[in-house]
């Protein structure tokens, strides 16, 4: 089962390309429909400067929306993430709020008692 990661985002080929350290694994390419003498067959996509591959939220790059599935380059590196911060611009967006705990600088005051919850009976409620 394919996982979908979080967040990804998609880049053309040629500005992975433009990475010193860059390198593709081809083979893992997606497939691509193609007819071949009235057959359909499936055939290696070609990896041109033009092709969308998408940069996961775990560095890694794919050929395809699924982080685990199609793996183009995983080399990652501490350059490759600043490769990805600068000049790709790739930034993981924060969708938890932050909760920064903060040091109370007064006494919190005290919690008031907690409210009786037993019911007692509705009064004027007897059989009569």
């Amino acid at each position: 089962m394919a996982e979908m990661g979080k967040y990804c985002k998609a880049y053309l080929a040629k500005q992975f390309r433009e990475y010193p350290h860059w390198s593709e694994n081809k083979e893992n390419v997606r497939k691509e429909k193609k007819e071949v003498d009235g057959k359909e067959v499936e055939v290696d996509r070609e990896l041109d400067d033009e092709s969308i591959l998408y940069l996961q939220e775990n560095y890694i790059v794919t050929d395809g929306i699924f982080k685990d599935q199609n793996i183009i380059f995983d080399n990652v590196t501490d350059e490759w993430k600043e490769y990805c911060h600068g000049p790709l611009a790739f930034e993981i967006p924060n969708y938890e709020p932050i909760n920064i705990p903060t040091a109370p600088t007064e006494p919190a005051e005290p919690a008031p008692p907690p409210a009786d919850t037993t019911e007692a009976p509705a009064a004027g409620s007897g059989n009569g």
